[in-house]
């Protein structure tokens, strides 16, 4: 009797075991099948994932679209939507897709919708920013099978692998005739991706839904709400409220504090992304460039190196990285941030030298300066507007008055492009300084894809041919060497002023993980429950 109760009692024990257990892992799954809700930084300004290549814009599509190709979160590339790819010659390379692949509505994905994609940047009209230049290189493509994909490009071109991480893989059936109001609409909004269009509240947020039958490991959320909070203390208002779970680009006053709350983890690394101040050197009299008595100039000063340099001399970024940014950035000397492909560890920042400067500026004419207008966002890079009156207080000692326009990331790229700006203060990601020179510093070429935003007009054809040489190279060891001897000659002749790059930050519930990532981008699918 007393051998079947102790049987009887261990059982009930074993049982309770069980149920215990059962009742831990349906815990687990409700938390992960919880809502997750982001802060981001940055105003969304379409949905059409191929409309303008701005980084907030390709956060939310990057959610809902994939690439051919993908990187890691030290920005190493690494199989996408191609499970691997190889240059058959100098020309010609192909790409093997991931069979089994579904798009939101249940079609499969074939190497057809990956021609269309790579296709349809080059038919957008009225982009102010888009990816004409990631595909400018292609001269056809041939879908060989289902999973085949075949692209030829117009000159031998080892980059090619690198661009089509940019070219987010739309459906044909969907997008075919759409334009950007059919993206925000949601009608066109079908991708391979993670998360599914629930709904959109242009100015407020996106929500998503989990594909379920996406290819990759299941996301721990159901649904996901993307928050569009660009003022920063308002990010943190709502962290620290429980309104949101996790926040991009944690504000650098606030860093310190929210690094001490054991409610919150906090994660950062060094991003991809280079602060730099482009010069207009194209113009004879640019706008906003005047004497001390407001009388246009005889000669446009950027167009001098000592004045360029006078300029980079007077800035002082070690003051900006420990103070404006309160720790959140590195001077920096090159074209791309450490450890992209391409940078030169032998450029080191310049040092401040207010006295140095005005020499340059005496040198060149100038001994008493001259006034500028310095443009720039005031919502968009870690304490943008702080950074440029810093900047305009600096160059202001050492002669050259400097007054700030500032305004939302929008509104003045709307100036950029109507050329009404001739100083003005850009940030900059890239995998690879010959694709940044491609972009920022390459004389623009639209059948080349080349200076998009090259601002200043910069041109200078041993760079140029440098990085072309680069570009052309599919032996990766050859293409890096170049690439660096490229970024290094225009960083010599201060093609822009480089100023810093951005330490980037997420703060999350305690119970929350991310791995940081240098390319800034905040991915819904990469938390994980601790």
């Amino acid at each position: 009797m007393g051998y079947a109760c102790a049987m009887k009692s261990a059982t009930l024990i074993q049982a309770s075991r069980l149920l215990l257990c059962a009742l831990i892992a349906v815990t687990a799954v409700q938390a992960h099948a919880a809502e997750l809700r982001i802060g981001l930084s940055g105003e969304v300004t379409s949905l059409d994932p191929q409309f303008l290549a701005a980084q907030p814009n390709l956060t939310v599509a990057r959610h809902i679209f994939e690439s051919l190709t993908d990187v890691d979160p030290q920005t190493r590339l690494i199989p996408g939507l191609a499970e691997r790819w190889r240059a058959i010659d100098a020309t010609t390379w192909e790409f093997n897709l991931r069979r089994g692949v579904k798009f939101h509505d249940g079609s499969p994905f074939t190497a057809e919708d990956a021609a269309f994609s790579l296709a349809r940047p080059l038919s957008i009209k009225g982009s102010p920013g888009g990816f004409a230049a990631y595909v400018r290189a292609i001269a056809s493509t041939t879908v060989v099978d289902t999973h085949t994909l075949r692209v030829k490009t117009k000159y031998p071109y080892g980059a090619l692998p690198e661009d089509l991480n940019s070219i987010l893989i739309v459906s044909k059936k969907h997008a075919l005739n759409a334009g950007p109001e059919d993206f925000d609409s949601g009608r066109a909004l079908v991708g391979t991706g993670p998360y599914k269009y629930l709904r959109y509240q242009r100015g407020d947020r996106l929500e998503l839904t989990r594909h379920e039958q996406w290819w990759g490991k299941a996301p721990a959320w159901d649904k996901v709400t993307l928050r569009i909070v660009p003022a920063d203390p308002s990010r943190t208002a709502a962290l620290l409220a429980g309104e949101l779970d996790a926040i991009e680009h944690v504000p650098s006053a606030d860093i310190k504090n929210v690094n001490k709350n054991n409610k919150l983890n906090v994660t950062q690394t060094t991003s991809w992304r280079t602060i730099l101040l482009h010069l207009d050197q194209y113009r004879t009299q640019p706008p906003g460039v005047s004497d001390l008595n407001g009388k246009p100039l005889a000669a446009n000063p950027f167009m001098d190196l000592r004045v360029r340099r006078a300029i980079s001399k007077a800035i002082n970024r070690t003051a900006i990285a420990e103070r404006v940014m309160e720790g959140l950035a590195v001077p920096a000397a090159n074209i791309v941030s450490p450890g992209v492909f391409g940078y030169n560890s032998a450029l080191k920042a310049e040092p401040y030298d207010a006295e140095g400067a005005k020499r340059l500026l005496a040198e060149a004419g100038y001994p008493h300066g001259f006034r500028v207008t310095l443009a720039g966002p005031n919502n968009r890079y870690i304490n943008d507007e702080q950074v440029l009156q810093t900047v305009a207080q600096l160059l202001t000692r050492v002669g050259i008055q400097t007054r700030v326009e500032a305004a939302p990331m929008s509104a003045f790229l709307g100036r950029v492009r109507k050329e009404e700006t001739s100083f003005a203060l850009l940030g900059w990601g890239s995998f690879a300084a010959d694709l940044s020179l491609r972009s920022l510093v390459a004389a623009p070429n639209a059948d080349k894809g080349y200076g998009a935003w090259n601002w200043g007009r910069y041109a200078n054809p041993k760079v140029e041919a440098l990085m072309e040489q680069a570009l052309g190279s599919v032996d990766r060891t050859k293409r890096e060497a170049l690439a660096r001897e490229a970024g290094t000659l225009a960083m010599q002749d201060l093609a822009f002023i480089p100023l810093h790059h951005q330490v980037v930050s997420w703060a999350m519930r305690a119970n929350l993980n991310y791995v940081p990532r240098t390319d800034e981008f905040t991915f819904a699918h990469h938390f994980t429950p601790r």
